[in-house]
């Protein structure tokens, strides 16, 4: 869980309600597999207000606690179990609640007890939990209503290119749980690591690129 506050870097619309904060993660540093500006996401669904994976900004940051304040959110979900990041300051500060994986790591368990979701949980909101083959390690979600696709770590934006984030099960479970998602009608994907925004075309093009670190220098 996140210690230190990480420096604001940007707040971006999506969409009419879809925005997203992109903030210095606190742990990062130089070697990591990933850059240190990690993004936190905000839908406005259903007559609902998710942060998804948020990570807070200092106190300092007035533009986004004055922008969350004035439409608060009524649930926080973690994708993945070292995503833990900030859900209990969220749920103190906006008394919400919580969804995320049943199982954590030892090092990194949120004092909130966080209602359990899985592929196919159905979330308020009308968010949908998916299933993206990386050994159940990571629940993505469709917003439907916003046509998006939301992902922890399954994929990540590399030299300018959305590649999908490498396991040892790549071909046999990921590719096609991947592939099962273009029968949604999704119009962009949001990641968490690097360049945040995507569209379809991107995500199709990922399907069909070597899995990013397995020819990582």
């Amino acid at each position: 869980m996140s210690t230190t506050r990480g420096m604001l870097d940007e707040i971006r619309d999506v969409t009419a309600g879809l925005w997203l904060w992109r903030v210095r993660h606190p742990d990062w540093s130089p070697g990591l597999e990933w850059e240190p500006l990690v993004t936190s996401t905000c839908v406005e669904a259903g007559g609902e207000v998710a942060l998804l994976d948020p990570i807070a900004p200092p106190d300092d940051a007035n533009a986004l606690w004055q922008r969350l304040d004035a439409h608060p959110p009524t649930l926080v979900v973690v994708l993945k179990p070292d995503h833990v990041r900030d859900v209990d300051l969220f749920v103190r500060r906006y008394g919400v609640r919580a969804f995320g994986p049943s199982l954590f790591w030892r090092d990194d368990i949120p004092e909130t007890d966080l209602e359990p979701i899985e592929p196919g949980s159905q979330l308020p909101g009308h968010l949908v939990a998916l299933y993206d083959g990386r050994g159940r390690n990571e629940t993505p979600l469709w917003l439907p209503e916003k046509r998006a696709l939301v992902f922890a770590d399954g994929l990540i934006e590399r030299s300018g290119e959305l590649r999908v984030w490498w396991t040892p099960w790549h071909e046999q479970r990921v590719l096609p749980a991947l592939r099962a998602l273009l029968d949604l009608p999704f119009e962009r994907v949001i990641v968490s690591h690097g360049e945040p925004v995507h569209d379809r075309a991107s995500f199709e093009r990922a399907l069909d690129l070597l899995p990013w670190a397995a020819d990582a220098p």
